[in-house]
């Protein structure tokens, strides 16, 4: 599988929840992947909320949102969160932008957790850096 999911702004998310810490390219990495595999299966979801309804169109609500945040606030870049969605869906659905925003918001808020107790159990090994064992353990601790 590609990862759709440019390795940058995932650092980011990673180095504001690690602090003082180093991010290494493979937990930035490690941390796409994860974060991609998660989106499409929330965007499979949203997509059958919307056949549901009778719609092809997927919408915030699909997603369980309400509120809609400014897209402007985001780290992830849009573009390849609207890729994300449409990896596990039909071609003949449609993705709102409020919609990719919504679930831009949701991806990041799951990387900012993910990377969150990434870095304690970097501290927590003593090291100076969060690499992908600190994802990886956090997935087989609280996901497994």
């Amino acid at each position: 599988m590609t990862v759709e999911l440019p390795f940058a702004p995932v650092d980011d998310v990673i180095r504001r929840n690690a602090g003082d810490l180093r991010v290494s390219a493979g937990a930035a990495e490690e941390l796409a992947g994860r974060v991609q595999r998660h989106g499409a299966s929330l965007a499979a979801d949203a997509a059958e909320r919307a056949a549901a309804d009778g719609r092809k169109t997927l919408m915030p609500a699909d997603f369980g949102v309400e509120q809609v945040v400014e897209r402007s606030t985001l780290t992830l870049p849009i573009a390849p969160v609207d890729r994300i969605a449409r990896l596990d869906i039909d071609d003949s659905y449609r993705v709102s932008m409020d919609a990719r925003v919504a679930l831009a918001d949701i991806l990041e808020d799951y990387a900012d957790n993910v990377a969150r107790a990434s870095a304690l159990l970097a501290r927590h090994a003593d090291r100076r850096t969060v690499q992908a064992d600190d994802i990886e353990t956090y997935f087989a601790l609280f996901e497994g």
